[in-house]
Formats: structure tokens, C-alpha cells, sequence
């Protein structure tokens, strides 16, 4: 138990570092802006308190908000994926549901149902993201083609650090 917490509380660090210091500064022709800080909130155990999720999720988009200086448009969207969250989780279920303390990972359901899992909440994240950060019609094409492409780039990062950084399960 306390050292599940010791390895949130790493990833955690990890993931804001990553994203603070690396992913940052990555734009691909000012339109693809990774955000791979998303797979802290996809990765929290299934049975995580839906209040507590929440809070998880304001301290991660503040944590990313306080570094880019952005006024809470971060946390605006984690707070909102941390709300979905849960009930997306119940739609996707597989059969057999889920155990306890136990975390979505692409190890333990499979490509496919990860693939759809993360996809939809990181959709909803950089649709949020980008939309509030633009905040005009008058480039709303550009802005829907930004969280597309920015979507699938972040995607593509999760699902290489799942396979990268997860152990097969045996």
C-alpha cells in the first residue's frame, strides 16, 4: 500500500519534470504541443475517490499552470477529465470488471481497450486546452486541427511509455 503511494507520488514528479522540462518545448510547426502529463490522471487505480480524484487532478493542471504561466486553463481541463473519468471508466469496462487498486494500463487490457480508453479523455483534454487558450471563432478550424494532431501525438507518447515503461504482466 505505502509503496503503491511512493510510486504515484513519483510519477507524479516525473510526468510534471517531463513536461515542464522537455515536452514544453516541443511544437512541431505550432501545432503539436504533446501533453504527456495526461497519463498521471489515466494511470490513478480504478477505485480512486471521485473527490480526491479531483483534487488530484486540480493539483496536476496547477502544477503544469504555475510552470507554463498559464491562468488555470490546466487544471481547468484536468479537473474535468478527472470528472469524466470515472464514469467513462464504467462504459469501457471489460466483462469482468475491474479489482481493486487496480490501475487502466495497456498491460493489463490490451491495446484496443487502452487505445479507446486514453483516446477519448485526451481528446476531451486538449479539445478544453486549446479552445479556452484560443478563445475566438475566428480560428476555430485551426484550433480543432491543433488538438487533433496534438491529441494523436500525446496518444502515440502514452502508449510508447506504457509499453516502455510497464513489465509485462506473467
Amino acid at each position: 500500500m505505502i509503496l503503491n503511494i511512493l510510486q504515484i507520488v513519483l510519477r507524479f514528479f516525473v510526468l510534471v519534470a517531463l513536461q515542464v522540462l522537455i515536452l514544453n518545448n516541443i511544437q512541431l510547426g505550432g501545432i503539436v504541443n504533446p501533453y504527456l502529463y495526461v497519463l498521471f490522471l489515466l494511470t490513478l487505480p480504478v477505485q480512486t475517490p471521485k473527490v480526491l480524484l479531483l483534487f488530484i487532478g486540480f493539483i496536476l493542471g496547477i502544477s503544469i499552470d504555475l510552470f507554463q504561466n498559464s491562468t488555470g486553463i490546466h487544471a481547468f481541463a484536468c479537473v474535468l477529465i478527472a470528472f469524466i473519468r470515472p464514469n467513462w471508466l464504467k462504459l469501457v469496462a471489460p466483462r469482468d470488471g475491474f479489482e481493486p487498486d487496480e490501475s487502466p494500463e495497456i498491460r493489463k487490457f490490451g491495446f484496443r481497450w487502452f487505445l479507446v480508453y486514453a483516446s477519448v479523455l485526451v481528446l476531451v483534454h486538449h479539445f478544453i486546452i486549446f479552445n479556452l487558450e484560443i478563445f475566438r471563432f475566428s480560428d476555430f478550424w485551426s484550433t480543432q486541427l491543433r488538438v487533433l494532431y496534438s491529441s494523436i501525438f500525446t496518444i502515440v507518447l502514452i502508449i510508447l511509455s506504457q509499453y516502455l515503461l510497464y513489465k509485462p504482466e506473467k
